[in-house]
């Protein structure tokens, strides 16, 4: 009998697709009812993705936008439920259009069933897709 893949570890795993641009194998971390939300978007961007087939179509030009080169601060926190973490980080690289420097602060609370993101509440700055060419939600 295997024994179930922690949370944290799911989670840095998907860190690292995303750092090697590899948004097919990222989405496959996903339950196909998974749920991805953005409390804090701005308007017009998505506030709710609902199913793996939404996430992956939000994604999946990801890597044409933001070229993600590291994530030099990490700390994930456990909660009282083992499926559940509250994960803080910052992200760097550049935006692929303007060429101009990439460095966001995020907090997370993520959930994990069998190895795969069930829900993930994505807290991040929205001034930060104020600046020309960090807009992905079109081709």
């Amino acid at each position: 009998m295997s024994m179930p893949i922690p949370p944290a570890d799911t989670f840095r795993n998907g860190l690292q697709l995303l750092l090697d641009k590899n948004v097919p194998a990222w989405v496959e971390l996903w339950a196909e009812d998974g749920q991805m939300e953005f409390p804090f978007a701005p308007t017009g961007w998505p506030t709710h993705l609902a199913g793996k087939e939404a996430i992956a179509a939000y994604m999946r030009n990801y890597p044409d936008h933001i070229d993600l080169e590291d994530i030099p601060d990490l700390v994930i926190h456990e909660t009282s439920d083992p499926a559940t973490i509250v994960v803080e980080l910052r992200a760097t690289g550049r935006m692929v259009k303007t060429d101009s420097p990439y460095d966001m602060t995020y907090i997370a609370v993520v959930t994990v069933h069998n190895g795969c993101f069930t829900s993930y509440r994505d807290y991040w700055n929205p001034l930060a897709v104020s600046t020309a060419g960090t807009d992905f939600r079109t081709n």
